[in-house]
């Protein structure tokens, strides 16, 4: 059976591709996920992702405990329909200062390679900035 992992992200799919959203608790990692259900995208887990390599690919799921579900703050934990098994196309690392031009970055998750980028997420663009990296390949 082939190694999985349990990371401390909020997956979100766009156009059939996942985009883990990282940081610790309080980053805005729910919120920026919202945001992106929002404009089109659908739910794949909410603050813990499940990982597991499929070949060349990365394949992102809920834990079954979560699946399903998202916490809005101030609201509580509330239901959305949601995929599993997509496959990872990016990470974003959120954090409040990022670099203006920066250079393409990748990262292992499970030995496979993923296209990473650090973002703010708080600013009203946030959700552009992720469509157009996965739309547009950048960085």
């Amino acid at each position: 059976m082939a190694a999985t992992q349990i990371i401390h992200a909020s997956t979100i799919a766009i156009d059939g591709r996942a985009v883990m959203l990282l940081g610790p608790s309080g980053a805005g990692k729910s919120d920026l996920a919202l945001r992106l259900i929002d404009r089109g995208a659908v739910l794949v887990s909410d603050d813990y992702t499940q990982l597991a390599p499929s070949g060349a690919l990365l394949i992102a799921r809920a834990p079954s405990t979560i699946a399903g579900k998202i916490e809005v703050r101030g609201l509580g934990i509330i239901a959305l329909p949601h995929v599993a098994d997509v496959a990872v196309a990016l990470a974003v690392y959120l954090r409040p200062a990022v670099d203006r031009m920066p250079e393409r970055q990748t990262e292992r998750f499970l030995d496979i390679p993923i296209r990473t980028l650090t973002l703010d997420p708080f600013p009203p663009s946030a959700p552009l900035v992720i469509e157009h990296a996965l739309r547009h390949d950048l960085p």
